[in-house]
């Protein structure tokens, strides 16, 4: 074959050049392909077996026939006409609404009145406070009717004052607040979506009141995550990971991208600290100079802080290892279909030991008896895959079985210790709800907002891990915080909050009205 003077190639290495191009731009397309249409569970489904017969043919479909249908009765009833609002929509408190808002009077009493010189004292007129009320799904003003009183003998004029709000000359009730927070950052409806729902409930705010409401909450909530963050950091173990957030404007129509670092701990709690890059030198801020096992990725910036701290152990995931083995799956998908066999046996493993419920030592045991095999076996059966004459460096086989035996060390962590979890699905599983949050919310407009995003998710999350209900935590702890003492205010973390708290909460007037 003649050679080509431009590049020194023949034609036949030019053909075999091209050839790998194709496979590996087609094998980009295939995960391309998957992230747009392909299923995100990462659970293996079983092949059906030739040799199996279908269930089906042993059920007589006629077992599952309906029911006949229960006879029915007609059934009327009369109720009273709905009340008529008062006419005074307009507060003194500049709180506008309509008369379709449901309004719920809560009358207060003097205490003059009641005590031995109440003779003393008469009523001679009432003042009004008026105060938005959120309940599940609606809206309600809480209206208090406070007694003024004058007193006989000095014709002194006397107040009842009205309770007292989140911040100086608020209308917002502590449970319109912690609704807000948690629709947002639970369920991921932002905030000009809220306030088109209290517009089509009659209520009048501007957008900018809620932005002010979330911020100014937040930053009550600041300490309580210093002080969980403080907590985790003191874990023997933690797992750590990174998720990419719009935050800030980096020029006129493009937003910066930042990252949030969620950190999660020994007692089930974690934290999301905001970076605006993924810089190793956050790693490093964060830590410090932690002593324990850190489980991560294959991140570079956790390999490179491990190997700048020695009194760290270094752990990673074999989630990550089996998902690079998957994007190989169309190129060697008889290969990739035993790697995945093989990591599949550790995860069964860990499923035996989760059924048995097994305690500390016989964990150990169990993954020495039976997983340390299958990671050796794994690893084995990768040396055996990387003599073979047809696997050539392009091959994303080749690229996953590299990835793995890099990483051979870290990866066998686990083995020796029963406290380590075997991947960082449990963290991936924090992170979800800012990954969906950002679909919908798009954005935070400053950096300052990321972080504070970082703060309510990180409370909110770990009051998902503990089985706290994030509404009743919340309206408790806005209203606890300016009475609870600084240096007790790891107390009012969701993992202390349920053993202390959780029992008797404070509450809005409004659930006080409704019992």
């Amino acid at each position: 074959m003649n050679g080509d003077a431009s590049s020194g190639l023949s034609d036949r290495e030019k053909v075999v050049r091209l050839e790998r191009e194709v496979e590996s731009l087609q094998h980009q397309l295939e995960w391309f392909k998957r992230q747009l249409f392909g299923r995100k569970s990462e659970k293996r489904l079983p092949v059906e077996s030739p040799h199996q017969p279908l269930l089906t043919g042993l059920v007589d479909p006629e077992s599952f026939a309906s029911p006949p249908s229960p006879p029915t009765e007609r059934i009327t009833y009369e109720r009273r006409q709905a009340k008529r609002r008062d006419a005074g929509c307009v507060t003194d408190e500049g709180l506008r609404f309509d008369e379709s808002v449901p309004v719920e009077v809560i009358e207060l009493s003097a205490p003059q009145l009641l005590g031995p010189k109440a003779h003393e004292y008469e009523v001679i007129g009432h003042k009004t406070t008026h105060r938005l009320a959120q309940r599940p799904g609606s809206y309600v003003v809480l209206k208090y009717v406070r007694p003024v009183i004058k007193r006989r003998p000095t014709g002194a004029l006397l107040t009842v004052p009205a309770p007292s709000a989140l911040w100086e000359g608020s209308v917002a009730d502590v449970s319109l607040v912690a609704g807000i927070l948690e629709e947002k950052f639970t369920y991921h409806l932002p905030l000009y979506r809220q306030h088109q729902r209290l517009t089509n409930n009659g209520i009048t705010l501007s957008r900018a009141v809620l932005t002010r409401w979330v911020h100014r909450a937040v930053e009550l909530l600041r300490p309580i995550y210093d002080a969980q963050f403080e907590n985790i950091l003191r874990s023997r173990i933690l797992a750590m990971d990174e998720t990419p957030i719009k935050a800030g404007r980096e020029r006129q129509g493009k937003m910066r991208r930042g990252w949030l670092w969620p950190i999660y701990g020994d007692a089930d709690e974690i934290a999301f600290t905001y970076s605006p890059s993924r810089a190793r030198g956050h790693v490093t801020k964060c830590l410090g100079d932690f002593d324990g096992t850190l489980l991560c990725d294959g991140y570079s910036a956790y390999d490179h802080y491990a190997r700048a701290n020695l009194a760290v152990t270094y752990a990673q995931c074999w989630s990550h290892t089996r998902r690079l083995f998957e994007r190989a799956e169309k190129v060697e998908p008889e290969a990739v279909a035993e790697a995945l066999e093989r990591i599949g046996v550790l995860y069964q493993v860990e499923e035996a030991i989760r059924q048995k419920k097994l305690d500390r030592e016989a964990k150990l045991a169990y993954r020495v008896e039976y997983a340390r095999p299958g990671v050796e076996a794994f690893f084995e059966w990768c040396e055996a895959q990387c003599r073979r004459m047809d696997l050539v460096p392009s091959n994303p086989l080749s690229k996953a079985i590299a990835y793995a035996w890099e990483r051979r060390a870290a990866l066998s962590v686990y083995l020796s210790d029963p406290d380590l979890q075997i991947d960082t699905n449990h963290i991936e599983r924090a992170i979800r709800p800012v990954a969906m949050g950002r679909k919908v919310w798009l954005f935070c407009w400053t950096e300052i907002g990321a972080e504070r995003v970082g703060i309510i998710q990180s409370l909110l999350s770990t009051c998902r891990l503990h089985g706290v209900h994030p509404f009743t935590y919340l309206v408790d702890v806005l209203q606890r915080i300016s009475i609870h003492p600084m240096s007790a205010v790891e107390e009012l973390t969701p993992r202390r909050w349920k053993t202390l708290f959780a029992d008797n909460p404070l509450r809005s007037d409004l659930d006080l009205i409704r019992q």
